[in-house]
């Protein structure tokens, strides 16, 4: 496993979504809460391959998983509208 820092914007950048602050905020504002027995990788709102990739960094323990798990917590949360 490689010292590579990945960031939550290179990770948005790599699903194909919307990687600027807002439009991250706005992703997790719609997405979230995501249901505790719903693993992130299986959400609705996933292509698949944005799911396929998200699975993967989390089995292989990728470069890509702490960024991943930090998305999954964010998901979790309820969000306030602002």
């Amino acid at each position: 496993m490689s010292d590579h820092y990945h960031s939550l914007t290179s990770l948005f950048e790599q699903l194909g979504l919307g990687d600027t602050d807002r439009e991250i905020r706005d992703f997790i504002r719609q997405h979230a809460p995501l249901p505790d027995h719903v693993k992130l990788h299986e959400a609705s709102f996933w292509r698949a391959s944005q799911a396929n990739f998200l699975e993967q960094a989390k089995a292989e323990d990728a470069d890509w998983a702490e960024i991943v798990d930090q998305l999954d917590v964010m998901l979790r949360k309820q969000q306030k509208t602002q």
